[in-house]
């Protein structure tokens, strides 16, 4: 048994004769933090799309816990511990944030088909969701509607309720879109107190702030890997900084 929790081999998703994802294989292991870089068109969402099951590859295998799960459905991806943000928020703004959470608590229990049968939250789901809470920074808002909170505070109750469902491994699309820089600052706590058992892979366009969260990056361009490396390894890569970062002015050492 191999000791990687999520690998591809020669992923690869066409839509006719474009490429969007061309035989791409990598690998993470358990508590590993990645960052998937790249221009617009590069392939990272689709390549998140596969990954969690939203597109069934057009050729290549995907393993999770060395089990093939190529063609397994989202929910059962999700059943086995993975999770998955957007980069545009779905939450429930007509109830609050506990409310919220308590969903996604029950989204993969066996009430989930009526997931208000039992009423309020029991004393298991109240732990969780305190701890869930606390870990969010959200802890003072539990009892705001999700319409009366702040963009920011809105996506980390989306993260929060990845949560709920104890994930393995988060993939994360551009966890800080739209955030003001103070919002930013305290999502980049959030994601970094995240607890180390827990994997990552990031998409995310603010490169300083990707950079800051993960232990290796990977370079996307026209569907394919690029280039791997550190975080520093990029930072100092002429051809990563002109292709992927821009100018190496706007790089910060």
């Amino acid at each position: 048994m191999s000791d990687f929790l999520l690998r591809t081999e020669d992923l690869g998703i066409h839509f006719g004769a474009l490429k969007s994802v061309d035989q791409v294989s990598f690998s993470v292991r358990e508590g590993e933090r990645i960052a998937i870089l790249g221009p617009n068109g590069a392939g990272k969402t689709t390549l998140f799309n596969a990954i969690t099951g939203m597109y069934l590859p057009t050729v290549g295998k995907i393993y999770f816990q060395d089990k093939e799960i190529t063609r397994a459905s989202p929910n059962h991806r999700a059943q086995l511990g993975m999770a998955r943000t957007f980069q545009i928020t779905n939450l429930f703004f007509g109830l609050t944030v506990e409310e919220n959470l308590l969903l996604a608590y029950r989204a993969l229990k066996p009430v989930k088909l009526n997931p208000w049968k039992f009423g309020g939250a029991n004393s298991e789901e109240n732990e969780a969701i305190n701890r869930t809470l606390d870990l969010c920074q959200l802890a003072l808002k539990s009892n705001w509607l999700v319409k009366e909170i702040s963009y920011g505070e809105q996506r980390q109750l989306e993260l929060a309720m990845t949560l709920m469902s104890s994930p393995k491994i988060l993939l994360l699309d551009e966890p800080a879109a739209g955030l003001s820089p103070a919002e930013r600052v305290v999502m980049a706590k959030v994601l970094n107190n995240l607890p180390a058992s827990i994997a990552m892979i990031l998409i995310e366009h603010d490169i300083n702030l990707a950079l800051s969260l993960v232990q290796r990056v990977i370079c996307m361009y026209q569907g394919s890997i690029l280039v791997e490396g550190q975080p520093e390894e990029i930072r100092s890569n002429p051809q990563i900084q002109e292709i992927y970062l821009g100018k190496a002015r706007n790089v910060k050492h």
